[in-house]
C-alpha cells in the first residue's frame, strides 16, 4: 500500500494518542511504521496521532480501484462542480475566439519577398506562428523598410516618421540605418563604437513615445535614446548578437514584438532539433531579457516526425507587460482572456494533467488556476481557470484530452481566474472494500460500522492533513523540501527532490544517476517524458548549472502554485504534530491561552479579528468547546497559543533552524502569512450502505447474516479537510 493510502491505527479511549505500543496493527500498518521511521531519519517526526472517539472501529481497504473513489469539488454556491451548467447562458461567438482588442498582423504579399528565401514555405512553419487564441507577432520574410519590404503597419510607421521629422530628417535617419546595416551585412565591425544620430528635440512627451515606437518599429536593428528632450538613433548590438544565434528574420520579428508589449502575446522562434542551439537561445534571451520576458520550450503542436522539433516560445513576463506609462496606457480597458471549465481526471495527478493541457493549449502551467489540488488514484471532478485560451480553442482538444483519462465540460468564458481555497468543500462518493473486525473482536461486524460512523458524523474527527500532502515518498517526503527552501537551501531542496526511492524502475535510476554526477542533460535523456515536474527541473538545471543561482531558475520553472506547495507542506506537518501535542497536553478540555474562533462559517483562511485567546475565566466557566479551538499554521502571520502548546511551537521551530524565519523566500517570490485550523472537524450529509458478497441489498440494521463485502459511503467535507483522515477516525486502523 502506498503512502497516499496510509493512516494512522487504533487507539481507545477519548482524545487518546496513539503510541506504537499500544494501538492495534490491522491492515496496512506497515505503511505507517515506516512513516514514523524514516520521518525521524528526516529530522521531522510525525508524531503520535489522536482519536477522539472511543469506538472499537473495523478493518477495510481503500482506492482498491479510482472508482472507488470519487471527488467532486463544491463551489462557493454550494453546488457540484459535475452538474452540467446550461451552456446557452454561455453563448460562444466567433469574436470570443477572437477578442476585438487584438489586431491580426496583415500579411506580406507574396511578391515582396526575396527570391532567395523559403516563399513556399506552410504558415504553420513560419516562426512566430501560433494557431492559439491571441494574434502573435511573426519573425516573417526580412520586414524591414530599408530593404524595400514593407507591410501596411510599417508604412503608416513611415508616414507617422515623416510627420514627426520631416522628409528630410526621415531620409537621414533611412540613410543611417542603412549604413548601419551594410557594415553588418558585410561582416566589418563599426569603426565608431558610439556611432548615434540625432533626430533633433521633441518638447512634447507624447509625441516623444510616438516616435520612440515608431523609430523602433521600423528599424529593430536601432535602439532610441532621449536626452533632454532630445532623441538620438544608435545600433542596437542585441539585435547583431541575437543575430549569430537565429535568422535575421527572428531577430527583426523578436525586437518589434518587444517594443510593442502587447498585453497577453507570444512571440515563437522557427522550430530547432538542437537542443544546444536551443539552450544558447534561452541563455541569451534570459541574460539580456529576463526582467521582461519569460522563455518556455514546446513541442510542435502536430509533429509529423517521430522527433517532433521544438521551438522556443517568448512571452512578457506579469510585471514587464504594465511597466512604464504609455505601456499602462495602451492596456487601458484591456481585459485578460479566462475561460472556466471542470476537469474530470482518473489515476492522474493535478499537475501531469496541467501538464498535458499547457501543451495541447499552447501555454505554460502557471496559467491555469484551481481552488484545490486533488487526489491522483481516484475519478475526481475540479473547476479550473485558463488564461489567454478561449472557450472555442478549449472546445477544439476535448477529444485529445479524453485519450488521456481525463474529460473537460462546462467550458465558458469568466472574468478571473480562480484562488486556491475558493470552494465551499468536497463531496465524496467512497467504496471500501475487504471488511472485517479489528483483531480480537468478535462483535458483530454491522454493528461496529455503524457504531464508528455515527460517532464520527455526531463527535467529528482530528482535523489532521492527510498524508497525500506529503507525498508517498518513503525517503523524502514533500515537507522536508518545504524546510529546505525555507532555508533558502536551494542546492539541497534540489537533491531532496531528485532523491531516488527503492526500486530499479527508470524513474529512479535517473534520479540516481543525477546524485551521482550532477549531470542534468544526461538525466534528461533517462528521465520518462511523463515525469514532466523532474523534467521541467532538470531542464532548467542543463540551462543555468547546478549553482545556487541555477538551483533557484530551476524552482522558478515550476508554477508558484506548486512552489508554494512545499512551504505549506512543512507547514502542515508541523500543525498535524502541534494537533496532537495539544490533545495529549489538555484533551478535549479548551484552557486558558487557547485560540478559538468566534466566526462559527469560517474555514481557514480568517483573519486574526476572528481569533479569540481564552482567558482563566473563560476556561473555569467553559465557556467555549474544543470545536471552536484552532492551531496556526506556520506562517509570517500567526499568532501562538499562550500556554504549553505555544511554547511547543517555538520549541520546534528552534529544533529546524527557522527560529529567524520570516516565511518568505524572495528568490522564489514565496510568501507564507500563515492561517488558522480548527482542531476537529465534522462530515456532513453522511449516507452508507452495506452490501453483501453477491449482492447489492441494502442489509443496514440486519443482524441475521452479517457477512458484507463493502460499505458505500458518501459525505460532504469543507475545503481542506481529507476524506482518508475522516475514515482514518471510524476505522480505527490504516485505510
Amino acid at each position: 500500500m502506498s503512502l497516499e493510502e496510509a493512516g494512522p491505527a487504533e487507539a481507545s479511549g477519548n482524545a487518546q494518542c496513539v503510541t506504537r505500543e499500544d494501538r492495534f496493527l490491522p491492515l496496512g500498518s506497515e505503511a505507517l511504521l515506516r512513516m514514523e521511521e524514516e520521518d525521524t531519519d528526516g529530522g521531522i517526526r510525525f508524531s503520535s496521532l489522536c482519536f477522539v472517539n472511543d469506538h472499537v472501529g473495523f478493518q477495510g481497504t481503500i482506492k482498491t480501484s479510482p472508482s472507488d473513489f470519487i471527488v467532486t469539488e463544491i463551489d462557493e454556491q454550494g453546488q457540484l462542480v459535475s452538474k452540467a451548467i446550461d451552456e446557452s447562458v454561455y453563448e460562444i461567438s466567433e469574436i470570443q475566439s477572437e477578442p476585438s482588442h487584438f489586431v491580426k498582423k496583415p500579411k506580406l504579399n507574396i511578391q515582396d519577398v526575396p527570391s532567395d528565401r523559403e516563399g513556399n514555405e506552410d504558415a504553420t512553419n513560419l516562426p512566430g506562428h501560433s494557431d492559439g487564441d491571441q494574434s502573435h507577432p511573426s519573425a516573417s520574410d526580412k520586414e524591414d523598410g530599408v530593404n524595400g519590404v514593407t507591410s501596411k503597419c510599417e508604412k503608416e510607421n513611415v508616414d507617422l516618421l515623416s510627420s514627426l521629422l520631416g522628409e528630410k530628417t526621415r531620409t537621414l535617419l533611412e540613410q543611417f540605418a542603412r549604413d548601419i546595416k551594410g557594415m553588418w551585412d558585410s561582416k566589418t565591425e563599426l569603426t565608431e563604437p558610439s556611432r548615434e544620430f540625432s533626430l533633433g528635440r521633441i518638447p512634447d512627451k507624447n509625441l516623444r513615445a510616438l516616435l520612440h515606437s515608431a523609430v523602433r518599429q521600423t528599424f529593430p536593428f536601432l535602439i532610441t535614446v532621449g536626452k533632454n528632450s532630445e532623441v538620438f538613433v544608435k545600433p542596437n548590438p542585441e539585435y547583431k548578437e541575437l543575430c549569430r544565434l537565429v535568422s535575421e528574420e527572428e531577430a527583426l520579428g523578436f525586437f518589434k514584438y518587444l517594443d510593442a508589449k502587447k498585453e497577453d502575446s507570444k512571440f515563437t522562434f522557427k522550430p530547432d532539433t538542437n537542443k544546444g542551439h536551443r539552450k544558447a537561445v534561452h541563455h541569451f534571451l534570459n541574460k539580456k531579457f529576463g526582467t521582461l520576458v519569460e522563455t518556455k520550450s514546446f513541442p510542435e503542436q502536430n509533429p509529423s516526425a517521430g522527433n517532433p522539433n521544438t521551438a522556443i516560445t517568448v512571452r512578457f513576463r506579469e510585471k514587464a507587460r504594465t511597466h512604464g506609462k504609455r505601456a499602462r496606457l495602451e492596456c487601458e480597458g484591456r481585459k485578460a482572456v479566462y475561460t472556466a471549465f471542470t476537469l474530470q481526471k482518473e489515476n492522474l495527478e493535478m499537475f501531469e494533467a496541467i501538464g498535458f493541457l499547457a501543451i495541447k493549449l499552447g501555454v505554460i502551467p502557471s496559467d491555469f488556476s484551481y481552488a484545490g489540488l486533488k487526489d491522483k488514484k481516484a475519478i475526481t471532478y475540479q473547476s479550473m481557470v485558463v488564461k489567454k485560451v478561449t472557450p472555442e480553442r478549449l472546445k477544439n482538444i476535448e477529444k485529445e484530452v479524453k485519450k488521456k483519462r481525463m474529460n473537460v465540460f462546462n467550458i465558458r468564458s469568466v472574468g478571473d481566474p480562480l484562488r486556491l481555497g475558493q470552494l465551499k468543500g468536497n463531496h465524496f462518493e467512497i467504496v471500501i472494500r475487504n471488511l472485517n473486525n479489528q483483531i480480537n473482536d468478535s462483535a458483530s461486524l454491522t454493528e461496529r460500522i455503524v457504531e464508528a460512523i455515527e460517532n464520527v458524523k455526531n463527535e467529528g474527527f482530528v482535523n489532521y492533513y492527510g498524508p497525500q500532502r506529503f507525498g508517498k515518498g518513503r525517503k523524502i517526503q514533500t515537507d522536508q523540501i518545504g524546510l529546505a527552501l525555507l532555508k533558502n537551501e536551494m542546492v539541497k531542496a534540489i537533491k531532496l527532490f531528485l532523491t531516488p526511492e527503492d526500486g530499479d524502475d527508470p524513474v529512479n535510476k535517473a534520479k540516481s544517476y543525477f546524485l551521482q554526477t550532477e549531470d542534468a542533460k544526461g538525466t534528461l535523456s533517462l528521465m520518462p517524458e511523463f515525469r514532466v515536474r523532474e523534467r521541467a527541473l532538470l531542464e532548467a538545471l542543463h540551462r543555468f548549472g547546478m549553482t545556487e543561482e541555477g538551483c533557484v531558475q530551476a524552482w522558478l520553472s515550476f508554477p508558484h502554485s506548486m512552489r508554494i506547495f512545499y512551504a505549506h507542506a512543512y507547514s502542515s506537518r508541523i500543525w498535524n504534530e502541534a494537533a496532537s501535542y495539544r490533545l495529549e497536553a489538555y484533551g478535549t478540555k479548551v484552557v486558558a491561552g487557547d485560540l478559538i474562533c468566534l466566526d462559527e462559517d469560517a474555514v481557514e483562511h480568517f483573519p486574526d479579528s476572528k481569533v479569540h485567546l481564552v482567558t482563566e475565566e473563560e476556561e473555569s466557566a467553559n465557556t467555549y468547546t474544543i470545536h471552536q479551538v484552532v492551531l496556526p499554521v506556520l506562517g509570517y502571520n500567526a499568532q501562538y497559543p499562550e500556554n504549553k502548546v505555544g511554547h511547543w511551537y517555538r520549541g520546534v521551530l528552534s529544533r529546524d533552524g527557522l527560529q529567524a524565519c520570516r516565511f518568505r523566500v524572495p528568490a522564489l517570490k514565496l510568501n507564507v502569512p500563515g492561517c488558522y485550523r480548527h482542531i476537529l472537524k465534522h462530515p456532513h450529509n453522511v449516507s452508507y450502505q452495506l452490501g453483501h458478497p453477491d449482492s447489492d441489498v441494502n442489509v443496514e440494521g440486519s443482524h441475521a447474516d452479517d457477512v458484507t463485502s463493502s460499505l458505500s459511503i458518501s459525505f460532504d467535507l469543507d475545503a481542506s479537510c481529507y476524506a482518508t483522515i475522516c475514515l482514518r477516525e471510524m476505522m480505527k486502523g490504516d485505510v
